[in-house]
């Protein structure tokens, strides 16, 4: 079982390097019986499509488009890092509108609990 990583400077965090570890953080028991594609949508500096696909108690992720995600999230890239590590909540900023969800809300729901977040 991985570590949960220690809590990163946020300047120091890209949404590539956000996508690129989040597959090593699932929590295989949590997404048992999870099969979902879900696609990033950022906007601003360092922005750009990335998905995330988890099927079998296994997670993968990659950048560029994907088709027939059951989810797409939609944020400022900064906005989303500042999710990703845990320093902005996801609820929080659905509700601000700050994170727009389109698609299956109960996925959306389940993606915060599927992954280990950084402590603090």
């Amino acid at each position: 079982m991985s570590q949960v990583p220690e809590l990163p400077n946020v300047d120091d965090v890209t949404p590539d390097l956000v996508f690129e570890v989040m597959p090593s953080q699932l929590v295989p028991e949590r997404a048992a019986g999870v099969n979902a594609t879900y696609r990033f949508d950022l906007s601003g500096e360092q922005g750009g499509t990335w998905w995330v696909r988890v099927a079998d108690g296994r997670a993968e992720s990659g950048r560029g488009e994907v088709e027939n995600a059951n989810v797409t999230l939609s944020a400022d890239a900064r906005d989303y890092v500042k999710i990703a590590i845990g320093e902005l909540d996801p609820v929080s900023a659905f509700m601000g509108g700050r994170l727009r969800i389109k698609g299956d809300m109960g996925l959306a729901m389940k993606l915060q609990t599927l992954f280990r977040r950084p402590q603090r």
